[in-house]
């Protein structure tokens, strides 16, 4: 599964994952492989994202993305935005 998580300023994050974390308006979700078609709301929160390998394209400088507790683990700071998951490619528009 594909995850693009784009900024107004950059894409922060591109590459292949097993699962996401996002903070939705109404609480945390996941998303996993084979998801149902899916668009919503997200709060400021934290995203968390495990890698499908510890090798993946982010944009550390921004100040946004950070590991978590190993290196299949990463945590992306979001003020809100939008989420849309289909045919296994999630984007997230992020403020």
């Amino acid at each position: 599964m594909i995850l693009e998580i784009i900024t107004p300023e950059s894409k922060v994050f591109n590459g292949e994952i097993e699962a996401v974390q996002l903070p939705g308006k109404d609480g945390l979700f996941q998303i996993l492989n084979n998801h149902a078609p899916i668009i919503s709301a997200l709060a400021e929160g934290q995203i968390k994202i495990d890698l499908k390998s510890p090798v993946a394209k982010f944009d550390s400088a921004n100040g946004r993305v950070e590991k978590a507790g190993s290196d299949k683990q990463l945590l992306v700071h979001i003020k809100g935005g939008v989420v849309e998951m289909l045919n296994n490619k999630i984007i997230v528009l992020a403020e």
